[in-house]
């Protein structure tokens, strides 16, 4: 999603005359788009600021903003603790960065960390129409009423709203007419959609009537909004791929409560059961928090316990890390050395679920969309059914199409194969 928010801030200052530069030596304004999920990733901004103060110095018309959810949490902190920031916008506000950008040129800064009643998106100037890859993110959904005790999204990113289908679609045939092949639609709780009447599934099956769109993707579910009907997109859509990712955070039912998870360890299994059964060749990816407050030994075991019953083909795992105004931050942390030893032990055994997955495409046919040239000269890479990285050599001309392979080497992160 910060992808998607970054090409569209891009896009709003276009307006004002900016292109985009990669070298900060060069640029009339430095925005940084920030993260707030874990504090680690909200602390890079702080050290990222400290690397353009002395071009700050060198260049006192040089603007530098602060964009995101660190913006929307910690807007007056940013600008108490780097005075040379001129501007902070969240993430429900950058449309109104023309205004904001005209602002700070007349030496004055500009702050809007509000959640506007209007439609950012109705506001956005409509993307260039330039060719473009073909693969891109699309934004359908925004925030999140799941309140998980660890969670700073509701804070940061507001209540769960949806874009209307009708907006979504047009968007959605625009990118095509540019190239894009395969969409993956985004959101907090993206299965918590609602701008159609049959909810995500009834958005996926209108985008699968657009001409010249081969794949479709989703990202982040809930597991409490995985209805019905979108299993059964799973089954029956030739255009939504078997790859998904819905997250669990642990297997301990007494954690799930307390992370107010609001569905049990069995739940969720007999869940990924129904989808299996009606998507066989699904693979699943999954997130999981380590050492959340109050986890025991055997809580940790339970989590464990669920890895090995799912099998998951990919997984991102953490620590927990404390967010500041989150229910569970005032509780009692585990000794870090704990969490680390299984953190350790919990991504050794879904790195040897990967491997399994990887190993088990040797031989196999599947279909790749190609999106750019490798390393080596001759070399394509694209990406399988299953969201696996596909290496082949072939001519520079299939990028932007969809091929079948078959499968001749796994790896750890990527496969290899050869055309058909």
């Amino acid at each position: 999603m910060n992808v998607y928010d970054s090409e569209r801030m891009a896009e709003a200052l276009g307006g004002q005359g900016y292109v985009s530069t990669n070298t900060p030596d060069d640029a009339d304004m430095i925005l940084l788009n920030t993260c707030h999920i874990r504090e680690k990733a909200a602390e890079k901004i702080y050290s990222e600021l400290g690397r353009y103060k002395g071009l700050k110095a060198e260049k006192p018309d040089l603007k530098i903003g602060v964009a995101g959810c660190v913006a929307q949490a910690e807007g007056a902190e940013i600008v108490r603790r780097q005075p040379m920031v001129d501007l902070v916008v969240g993430p429900q506000s950058y449309h109104k960065l023309p205004q904001m950008e005209a602002r700070v040129q007349t030496g004055r800064r500009a702050i809007d960390t509000d959640f506007p009643e209007e439609d950012k998106f109705e506001h956005l100037t409509k993307r260039p129409k330039a060719r473009r890859g073909p693969t891109a993110f699309l934004t359908v959904q925004e925030g999140c009423d799941k309140f998980c005790a660890f969670c700073v999204v509701p804070y940061t990113r507001g209540a769960e709203v949806s874009r209307p289908a009708e907006q979504i679609l047009v968007e959605a045939a625009e990118l095509v007419d540019r190239g894009v092949r395969e969409l993956t639609l985004l959101g907090q709780n993206v299965n918590a959609y609602h701008g159609h009447a049959d909810g995500l599934a009834g958005l996926i099956w209108k985008l699968s009537d657009i001409d010249g769109l081969e794949r479709i993707r989703f990202t982040t579910s809930h597991p409490n909004d995985m209805d019905d009907a979108l299993i059964n997109a799973h089954r029956d859509c030739p255009k939504l791929m078997p790859y998904l990712h819905l997250p669990v955070q642990s297997g301990s039912d007494r954690i799930l409560k307390a992370m107010n998870r609001k569905h049990t360890a069995a739940e969720y299994i007999d869940l990924i059961n129904r989808i299996r059964d009606a998507k066989p060749d699904l693979l699943l990816s999954g997130d999981f928090i380590v050492g959340f407050p109050g986890e025991t030994d055997a809580d940790f075991e339970d989590t464990m316990t669920l890895v090995r019953e799912v099998g998951y083909g990919q997984a991102y795992s953490f620590k927990y890390s404390a967010r500041p105004g989150t229910p569970a931050a005032e509780r009692e942390d585990v000794p870090a050395d704990v969490a680390d030893e299984r953190l350790q032990r919990l991504q050794a055994l879904l790195s040897d679920q990967q491997k399994a997955a990887q190993n088990a495409m040797v031989g196999r046919n599947t279909t790749v969309l190609f999106e750019k040239t490798g390393r080596e000269a001759g070399q394509l890479v694209g990406k399988s059914e299953h969201l696996q990285a596909v290496h082949v050599v072939g001519n520079i001309d299939l990028i932007g199409t969809v091929q079948s392979v078959r499968i001749t080497t796994a790896m750890t992160n990527s496969l290899e194969g050869e055309l058909l």
